[in-house]
């Protein structure tokens, strides 16, 4: 599916942002034929020259992205913008029809795999206790410490409507070891937001469960360091 008035959002939207994001960044997927490029980013808006937050954007997709310099109520404040932008500059912003809606946080912190295995650190310090049997390892050769790990759970949400998803991996964080995990949202596919004052709403209420969710998990000793 192609949309025809996509080719006139980027120069439409920048135009609008460009003030507290002045930085294009066009991608060598912009170059890409519109009947393949959906859902695909192609365009970058950012604040600074390689920093965040940024915009990207692409056929049927756009996304408000920050990292470190996060902060929610600034970041809501750019949500609220963005949509203002986008439903503003869309040439048939009436006709608009959502396929989904998705907030995503990534974690991370560092791991000392000498001092302890990442199952007791998940079970210990994160409140999430899993294990393989141990019969796999006995009188096999096989050692119990994992090189690796990466699961994930994902459970209905009633408030916002939607799946909630949380995935746990080992990763490197600035070349050192860390444990990463992620908490997202989706919308619930028969109850997508129609209207932006909807839209608003489920933004709202995702963030405060993936917020409930987040201090739930480093309750304890964790807290002091994310302080």
């Amino acid at each position: 599916m192609v949309d025809p008035n996509y080719k006139l959002l980027p120069g439409r939207i920048f135009d609008k942002v460009s003030k507290e994001y002045p930085f294009h960044e066009p991608l060598p997927t912009s170059e890409m034929p519109d009947e393949i490029a959906g859902y695909i980013i192609q365009h970058r808006f950012r604040k600074s020259s390689n920093g965040w937050p940024l915009i990207q954007l692409g056929p049927g997709i756009i996304t408000l992205n920050d990292t470190s310099g996060y902060d929610w109520y600034d970041y809501r404040e750019r949500i609220h913008n963005l949509l203002d932008v986008f439903y503003a500059t869309h040439p048939q912003a009436s006709n608009l029809k959502l396929n989904g809606l998705s907030l995503r946080y990534i974690d991370s912190i560092g791991l000392d795999s000498s001092q302890d295995s990442i199952f007791s650190f998940l079970k210990n310090k994160m409140k999430t206790d899993v294990n393989l049997n141990p019969k796999l390892f006995k009188s096999t050769g096989v050692n119990d410490m994992p090189i690796n790990i990466d699961m994930s759970f994902s459970f209905q949400s009633v408030n916002p409507p939607g799946i909630i998803h949380q995935r746990f991996r080992k990763g490197k964080k600035e070349n050192t070891e860390a444990l990463i995990w992620e908490t997202v949202i989706n919308t619930a596919s028969d109850k997508i937001p129609k209207e932006m004052n909807e839209i608003i709403k489920w933004i709202e209420d995702a963030h405060s469960l993936t917020d409930d969710w987040f201090f739930k998990t480093i309750e304890g000793e964790l807290e002091t360091r994310f302080a």
